[in-house]
């Protein structure tokens, strides 16, 4: 769970992990090849980090290059209610490294036969989470994070990573973010645990502010002024008439 300010970064650091992991490790079968899932509350956010994705992997992809290494471009897919039927049959044929979503079309996966997709999951971000857990959708959507818990093939638990600038209280959205699991006895209902990284804090600064001179005002009221000086007196008598 992490919470920082808006525009800090939080978004590429909950995939520059990932995004390492998929670049520099040799790619898994077709089948197998979709391993982070990122869902955002809106389709307009999907779209944007879908575009603000292409320069880190370029630019990491151009490292590599200089650097002579071997690199495996992940490839980026999004669906939503606007993805044509033609690029949705094709992500289930060639799945993407790199699937971006929202919640209502993440349930639609999970109830078609795309579902297969999501068996290699490793990584899911939820972005904006403030916006999804005080409703229905956020109700809808951790049912599905546990339906995809359930799909999965890999032993090792989904890593779950919640975004946002303003969740509150942390406690509670992060118990909602890692769902529930059975006790190893298989008797009791557990929550899974969550690490809280609250950098939404707002920075100190020790703050003074110097005067070269005692008292500015003070300085300013006993300098005369060239348009207020007192001008010399004129000397002469005055004349009587009469």
């Amino acid at each position: 769970m992490l919470l920082a300010p808006t525009g800090s970064g939080k978004t590429l650091a909950a995939f520059l992990t990932s995004i390492d992991r998929l670049m520099f490790n040799p790619a898994p079968e077709k089948k197998s090849r979709c391993r982070v899932l990122y869902v955002s509350p809106m389709k307009a956010l999907a779209v944007d980090v879908e575009r603000n994705l292409r320069a880190p992997i370029a630019g990491i992809a151009a490292q590599a290059e200089r650097d002579g290494e071997q690199i495996h471009m992940p490839v980026v897919g999004i669906r939503t209610g606007d993805t044509p039927a033609k690029e949705r049959a094709q992500m289930l044929r060639a799945p993407p490294d790199i699937l971006i979503t929202t919640p209502e079309s993440l349930y639609l996966l999970l109830t078609s036969q795309s579902r297969e997709i999501l068996r290699s999951v490793d990584t899911v971000i939820v972005d904006e989470i403030h916006a999804l857990v005080s409703g229905k959708r956020g109700a809808h959507l951790f049912l599905s994070l546990e339906r995809v818990e359930a799909l999965r093939t890999a032993k090792t638990p989904l890593q779950r990573i919640g975004l946002s600038a303003t969740q509150r209280p942390l406690d509670e959205v992060a118990r909602l973010l890692g769902g529930g699991e059975l006790s190893p006895s298989g008797r009791k209902w557990r929550p899974r645990p969550v690490e809280i990284v609250d950098a939404g804090s707002k920075k100190e600064f020790d703050l003074r502010v110097e005067v070269p001179v005692e008292d500015l005002g003070r300085r300013a009221r006993r300098s005369p002024s060239p348009t207020t000086a007192a001008s010399p007196r004129r000397s002469g008598r005055r004349s009587r008439i009469g």
